[in-house]
């Protein structure tokens, strides 16, 4: 028997449209070359990375911002060129291992991304939809409580990479 009474599990979406076709955005998010140039909150930069752009590889990179590293990972579940990336991605550590969130402690292990890209008239819309993955009560709350800590995250990456494509 399910419990009906519960809620939902909290979603996060973000949308963004850039100013290039989708072949060129979609190799921002699929090249290691370019992923090291753009990828990661303002202010971190990319001091180490391996990319196995698979179902069943890992994305695993290293950000380094005032001396201090903060290790995360993409592990890809679907990869449908050039328009859906499915992924679970977490914080890790060197070697790719799945840990804690260096900030919080009850921050999900691991959140189920799906990242569509869509292309009209030359611009590539990107919509992001994010949920933990096999979370607690806690661990969901924590999760939809930093939703608009990761708006603003993720807003400063997606401006990097906005510079990226535009060449500056």
């Amino acid at each position: 028997m399910t419990d009906s009474s519960a809620a939902p599990p909290a979603v996060f979406t973000l949308s963004r449209s850039f100013d290039a076709p989708r072949e060129k955005v979609w190799r921002a998010f699929t090249e290691l070359s370019e992923l090291e140039k753009w990828w990661g909150p303002k202010g971190f930069t990319i001091c180490a990375a391996r990319l196995d752009l698979r179902p069943g590889g890992l994305f695993v990179y290293g950000m380094e911002a005032g001396g201090h590293t903060m290790w995360g990972r993409f592990a890809y579940r679907e990869i449908e060129a050039p328009g859906r990336i499915v992924f679970a991605n977490g914080f890790s550590d060197p070697e790719g291992g799945l840990t804690r969130a260096p900030f919080a402690e009850s921050w999900p292990l691991e959140v189920l991304n799906t990242w569509t890209f869509t292309e009209k008239d030359g611009q590539t819309m990107l919509d992001m939809r994010g949920e933990a993955l096999d979370a607690n009560a806690v661990e969901a709350a924590v999760f939809q409580a930093g939703f608009p800590s990761m708006k603003v995250g993720f807003g400063g990456t997606l401006d990097q990479l906005a510079a990226h494509l535009a060449g500056t």
